[in-house]
């Protein structure tokens, strides 16, 4: 039996115009204003007051991202503002419910809440690394613990929708498959974070595309938490990447990233996850979470490749990463960062242009997976001229 069809034959890429159906304007997107103004604006309020608390209490008692020769930035700064991200969330999803003018539309499955238990083990395991900091192979059993929870609750991955051919697999693949990919997102979204507003900034055009997708098949309290963390997103993303060192600059750290990753994993698994319906559109839903979460993903895998091939560890930190090398081709921290954009909007505009074409996703996917390694190689290549 499929679990990954669409909701009343509706799909995500459908209100994006992709091979017909309905458009994003059919969409009565009224009801959804005043909760979502709501979340937004009281997330990023209470993200507008917590930062300032959390930067003077980091300065007091000496919580800093100290500088070394992996990182980017020359001066020690506070590390902990991703602390205020999922108190942001749930009061702002809170505030959300409570305007909502159909409380009946307002639907929590059990998934949400055992993603909001996961989501808290990964807050306060990321927070205990920031201040005291832990083994990796301790993070790694913690992770896999939490990503656990997921399919336990029965949310989890059971067809591969035509991926090298691939289509229904056997629960017992879907288990440790689902577990992988969350802690792959998970970490991919932590390491990503290593200039100012990279991980802010794709978690924000992430989280906005998921959005659009929950409100459409009126899923109205997970949107809302869409909105909500991008409320506190944003205004995080003004003191990280506009902030003075030394004065209202801050960094989200592990509390912050790790979260940022737990969310994006359970949205795009969730994505998947459709009850019966009269039309198969699995391939149009993976293609929406394997365009948002390309790059962090194919990153945090090359990295990892790369380290285990040249006998490092592949918990050691380096300067590999992408953002790395374009600043090691000579481009300031802010030009990596609008590179990195760039290109993923590149890529999705691309995979929205093929799939009009009525290429196969197993297509689009390799060419993504090309795309994004001519660019490494190309990058690889000015590094060694440099």
């Amino acid at each position: 039996m499929r679990t990954m069809t669409s909701m009343d034959g509706i799909t995500a890429w459908h209100f994006f115009s992709l091979r017909g159906g309905i458009n994003i304007e059919q969409v009565d997107w009224n009801n959804a204003i005043v909760p979502f103004v709501c979340a937004f604006f009281m997330a990023a309020i209470i993200t507008l007051v917590g930062l300032p608390l959390v930067i003077k209490a980091c300065k007091y008692y000496g919580f800093y991202d100290l500088p070394d020769g992996r990182k980017v930035h020359a001066t020690p700064v506070p590390r902990l503002g991703g602390m205020v991200f999922m108190p942001a969330a749930i009061i702002g999803v809170c505030v959300a419910i409570y305007v909502v003018e159909d409380s009946t539309r307002v639907n929590v499955s059990i998934s949400t809440l055992m993603m909001a238990v996961g989501g808290l083990i990964i807050y306060v395991i990321g927070i205990l690394d920031d201040r005291f900091g832990m083994k990796a192979s301790h993070k790694f059993i913690i992770q896999a613990l939490s990503a656990l929870i997921l399919p336990l609750c029965g949310l989890l991955i059971t067809d591969l929708n035509g991926i090298f051919g691939l289509r229904e697999i056997p629960i017992w693949i879907g288990y440790p498959l689902t577990v992988l990919i969350i802690m792959t997102v998970v970490n991919a979204m932590n390491l990503i974070d290593g200039i100012d507003g990279l991980a802010s900034g794709l978690s924000i055009l992430i989280l906005s595309a998921y959005t659009v997708v929950f409100y459409i098949y009126d899923h109205v309290l997970i949107a809302s938490l869409c909105v909500s963390i991008i409320g506190a997103l944003v205004v995080f993303f003004c003191f990280n990447f506009f902030g003075r060192q030394g004065h209202s600059k801050i960094f989200m750290g592990d509390a912050g990233s790790l979260f940022l990753g737990y969310v994006c994993a359970y949205l795009s698994i969730k994505s998947l996850f459709r009850p019966i319906a009269p039309v198969d559109c699995g391939e149009e839903q993976m293609l929406i979470s394997v365009s948002l979460l390309l790059i962090p993903v194919l990153d945090v895998v090359r990295v990892a490749i790369q380290r285990w091939v040249t006998g490092h560890g592949i918990f050691e930190p380096d300067k590999t990463h992408i953002h790395h090398l374009l600043m090691a081709v000579g481009l300031s921290m802010h030009a990596a960062l609008y590179s990195i954009l760039a290109l993923f909007f590149m890529i999705c505009g691309i995979n929205y242009a093929l799939w009009q074409a009525h290429f196969p996703l197993t297509m689009i996917l390799l060419l993504d997976v090309g795309i994004y390694l001519f660019v490494v190689m190309v990058l690889l290549r000015m590094r060694e001229h440099e």
